[in-house]
């Protein structure tokens, strides 16, 4: 079966629904991105006509986002606003201002680490996930540009270079899902502060976050040394996938019954490899991000009973600690017990922006 993954996404965009009722929140902020990313990719108006369509749906004249409070201090809150200064960048009104400086003076009071990275929310004290770096780094980085602050850009580098140092595996080469500085957390190793998993989403926030910042910062150290973490990374990424280019939902543990190739990380992980060979990133492989893309198409784009395409395989959510009465102890049994869900934004759009990359490559944007 042949999928025109545009046509896929044109109908997706066409047909979704906020995923929390309208509010504003991360998973719509995962939709938007992938349309921005379209938009570069193609120049063709309808992605942009479909995220402000969307955008504005949320904010309303006086720039107030639906629902959102800054005390919650959610640091999954902050992604979306990477749209609103795509919009005014595109000559969008005021509101959308507003509302990035509503973003912007939540980063402000938001509680930190001793060590500098903000806590994931207030309600997770004292803990750092992978998840809230692509959250919140990629929109410091660029509201910091977009004001002339470049201290903002130079804080969000070194939160993220600070957490790849506290949340290193040295043995795996790879990341854990989260840390507690307190030590207080069940799922916290009492000497290391880490969670005990590799969760392939997570890596694949991270990976993410990490070619976007670089995308962001200026020469210099920090962004060389930002380069050789994401360039060792994408060699362990390389060694770890599937025989058909995916990457499954425990990233390191091939023989774990029940363990699966998982979709929203592969796409994740293709639009890392593929972004960081036209970034020129040392030792970027587009072929393994080319390959991925292929193997969603060909593995995990199913119909549904009424013969839609979907994109299956997605773990819903994935957390650490008590939610909905719920202890999620971060171990590889917990991550393969949570539910799949068909076509969940945190897949479709990262595939949204793999593909995009896809694009930029066939157009000639990255290197011979």
């Amino acid at each position: 079966m042949t999928i025109d993954l545009l046509v896929y996404f044109d109908a997706y965009a066409r047909d979704y629904q906020p995923y929390k009722g309208g509010s504003w929140c991360y998973e719509d902020g995962c939709l938007y991105a992938g349309l921005m990313a379209l938009d570069v990719a193609t120049g063709d108006p309808r992605w942009a006509a479909h995220l402000k369509r969307l955008v504005d749906a949320q904010v309303d004249e006086a720039g107030r986002m639906q629902d959102y409070v800054l005390t919650e201090y959610n640091i999954d809150n902050i992604l979306p606003g990477r749209a609103l200064l795509f919009l005014l960048r595109q000559g969008g009104d005021k509101r959308y201002r507003i509302a990035a400086d509503r973003l912007a003076r939540q980063l402000q009071s938001h509680p930190r680490l001793a060590a500098g990275p903000y806590w994931h929310k207030l309600r997770y004290p004292h803990q750092v996930w992978l998840d809230g770096l692509y959250m919140g780094l990629g929109f410091k980085a660029e509201y910091g540009l977009f004001v002339d602050a470049p201290e903002m850009v130079a804080d969000a580098l070194e939160e993220l270079l600070v957490t790849l140092d506290l949340t290193a595996d040295a043995v795996s080469g790879l990341y854990r899902h989260g840390y507690d500085e307190e030590r207080l957390q069940d799922w916290a190793d009492p000497q290391t502060g880490l969670s005990p998993a590799h969760w392939a989403r997570a890596i694949g926030w991270l990976a993410m976050a990490m070619i976007d910042l670089f995308e962001h910062v200026p020469l210099g150290s920090g962004r060389d040394r930002l380069a050789e973490k994401l360039s060792a990374l994408l060699a362990r990424l390389a060694a770890l996938r599937t025989n058909d280019g995916r990457w499954l939902q425990v990233i390191d543990q091939q023989d774990l019954p029940g363990n699966y190739p998982e979709s929203s990380a592969t796409a994740m992980f293709a639009y890392a490899f593929l972004k960081a060979a036209r970034l020129r990133i040392s030792g970027a492989d587009a072929t393994v991000g080319l390959a991925a893309l292929q193997s969603l198409r060909d593995h995990a784009m199913r119909p549904d009973a009424g013969g839609r395409i979907l994109l299956q395989d997605i773990c819903c959510v994935a957390g650490l600690g008590g939610f909905g009465g719920v202890y999620r102890d971060g171990t590889p049994s917990y991550y393969l017990s949570e539910a799949l869900n068909p076509d969940d934004i945190k897949g479709v759009g990262p595939l949204m922006m793999a593909e995009a990359e896809r694009l930029l490559l066939t157009a000639g944007s990255l290197p011979a």
